[in-house]
């Protein structure tokens, strides 16, 4: 998951609130946004978390790895990594990935209407690497596995229901999912320097049991049309899913994931790039390139991505300078929070509450540079809706 890319787009309609986020307008970026003032002014000094937010904004410590979450018996998870908010009556579920080897999987945290912890637990259990994922229209959490011959696992973010390992996803190095319920089909990105993207149709939607793998084929240009085309193994064995339709597109480490209003949007880490697809007209192009920012770019390491009511987008930095940042409908892209006094590590699963007022995320390993230091953090503050 490390040095990932920067996914910028629009995010909106209805399905946003399906999937337990918060509806959000819709907006179209232009590639690339710009360096300026954010809206919610400079970052003022640090907090007693070591958080550097604006003006009218707070912060607290929510879990900690290793550390018992305040009022429960569940020790939250080493290397917390990609997560998603589920709305639950008046409170809310926040769900996180464990990225480590064999003894991964996911927990939750869960929130009464007032924000308060009333209880945490395991979703799934001893899978490997659980990276980012994707949330579906009908409450589940993708689980996604960064290895290679990785799998999805479909979780309940309740914890009622025993997870289910989505075999007909396929097998590679998964990384994110996003769900397009006009299509009735889910995205795939895969974490490979040669990689390509996916999608997974199901035979049912909502029943991702069985279903069509599908890669998406291109030319080598930035932009252009594109097709789809069956994977014929999607166990990749003994030959990778990538290497199995000839023409297919090849991306440079796919990362984050996110579809909205007729438009999917795909980061690519190796070259620091934000793919965009239009699928009403079957046309992809750049949405955003690092080297294309002027001036000097406060976003960099650029990895998971989040957004609010009002459009704006939330882009967590993989390193850089421990930053989630917020890209405008304007086009402006300007720091949110810093993280201090944490370079050794990486910042993961932005999400908003449900009510919009409450952004969620992880900085994997914290003070210690280890996974085992991971910290997970709530912002609270005016934002803009």
């Amino acid at each position: 998951m490390e040095r990932r890319g920067f996914l910028r787009g629009a995010v909106a309609g209805g399905a946003a609130a399906a999937f337990g986020y918060t509806l959000m307008r819709g907006a179209a970026y232009a590639a690339p946004a710009q360096p300026g003032p954010g809206p919610y002014g400079a970052l003022g000094t640090a907090d007693a978390n070591g958080l550097q937010l604006p003006a009218g904004f707070t912060s607290r410590v929510v879990a900690r790895s290793g550390q018992r979450v305040a009022g429960t018996s569940y020790v939250w998870h080493s290397a917390p990594d990609g997560g998603a908010c589920f709305a639950d009556g008046s409170g809310w579920i926040y769900v996180s990935n464990s990225e480590i080897s064999s003894t991964g999987g996911a927990g939750a945290i869960r929130f009464d209407a007032s924000g308060d912890i009333t209880s945490a637990y395991r979703i799934l259990s001893n899978t490997n690497r659980n990276c980012a994922g994707g949330a579906t229209p009908w409450n589940t959490w993708l689980s996604c596995e960064e290895v290679s011959s990785g799998y999805v696992y479909e979780t309940d973010p309740w914890g009622v229901k025993a997870a289910v390992r989505r075999a007909a996803m396929g097998r590679f190095n998964h990384e994110a999912a996003a769900a397009d319920p006009v299509r009735k089909v889910v995205y795939l990105t895969e974490d490979a320097s040669d990689g390509c993207f996916y999608r997974f149709v199901p035979n049912t939607w909502g029943d991702l049991s069985a279903g069509t793998l599908q890669v998406l084929k291109a030319g080598t240009a930035t932009s252009g049309s594109y097709t789809w085309a069956t994977v014929p193994d999607p166990d990749g064995s003994p030959t990778a899913t990538r290497n199995q339709v000839s023409g297919a597109k090849r991306f440079n480490g796919g990362e984050g994931c996110h579809y909205a209003n007729d438009t999917v949007w795909f980061t690519t880490k190796g070259d620091g790039r934000v793919w965009r697809l239009n699928l009403s007209a079957s046309t992809y192009e750049l949405a955003y390139d690092d080297s294309l920012v002027s001036g000097s770019a406060p976003l960099t390491g650029v990895d998971n991505i989040t957004g609010a009511s009002s459009g704006d987008l939330y882009v967590a930095e993989d390193g850089g300078n421990m930053e989630i940042c917020v890209i405008t409908p304007d086009e402006v892209v300007a720091p949110f929070v810093r993280i201090l006094g944490q370079s050794g590590s990486e910042i993961c699963g932005p999400a908003f509450s449900p009510d919009g007022r409450r952004l969620y995320f992880s900085s994997q390993r914290g003070t210690s540079g280890s996974s085992s230091g991971g910290i997970t953090y709530e912002v609270t503050g005016p934002f803009r809706a």
